[in-house]
């Protein structure tokens, strides 16, 4: 897949669900339960153990089922790489790190790092960040998002934490292209409620949309 086709998707849809499972089952489940939703990208994070088996069955899986399959809480270009033949189609961190992002230009992956400062954003940018995750978003709020986008009307940015189906509509507002969604879309995993994932990834959608659209 080429690079623009994964940020195309990303943006269309304007979820990105992310996914702290502890098996590749569970993992594959929500990933359905996205699916069936709507969402257009899941992220797999680092933080579970062997987080790269979990991407290869899933991106096994769904890959080529219309579901970008990416990789979280990357750190470090050897993790990134990791990922990347595990199947990852983007890839996104809690911060910046330069070696990352040369290793995602040079395969042309998408590199989402997180920053919670115009001066990280602009640092982001500047090494060839594909989106900067604004993190953490529960702390920096939409406000944060509007403010920033008033000398950086081109930065593309997606929030990631902190959002919530209240507030995902004035996080679109403020400016951004995507929302990145945990525990608030997947809790229903943790008792086998994945119904439930389902329509409140319906629902995100529907205030991302609706967001749009005025």
């Amino acid at each position: 897949m080429q690079k623009w086709e994964a940020l195309s998707r990303i943006t269309k849809a304007g979820l990105v669900a992310v996914v702290r499972a502890e098996s590749a089952s569970v993992a594959e489940n929500i990933a359905s339960a996205c699916r069936e939703g709507g969402v257009g990208a899941i992220e797999i994070t680092f933080t579970v153990p062997n987080a790269h088996e979990v991407i290869a069955a899933v991106a096994k899986r769904f890959s080529g089922d219309g579901l970008l399959i990416g990789a979280g809480t990357v750190l470090d270009e050897a993790t990134a790489r990791i990922a990347i033949l595990a199947g990852a189609q983007f890839v996104v961190g809690p911060s910046l790190d330069a070696r990352t992002a040369q290793l995602c230009r040079r395969y042309q992956v998408p590199y989402m790092p997180g920053a919670g400062s115009g001066t990280e954003i602009v640092r982001a940018l500047e090494e060839g960040a594909d989106i900067v995750k604004v993190f953490p978003g529960e702390t920096l709020g939409p406000a944060f998002v509007k403010a920033i986008r008033g000398p950086l009307p081109y930065a593309p940015l997606m929030p990631t934490g902190g959002v919530t189906l209240d507030n995902a509509a004035e996080w679109i507002r403020a400016g951004c292209v995507a929302l990145g969604v945990g525990s608030n879309l997947t809790a229903g995993a943790k008792t086998g409620d994945y119904g439930s994932i389902t329509q409140i990834a319906r629902q995100f959608l529907a205030k991302i949309n609706e967001a749009r659209s005025k």
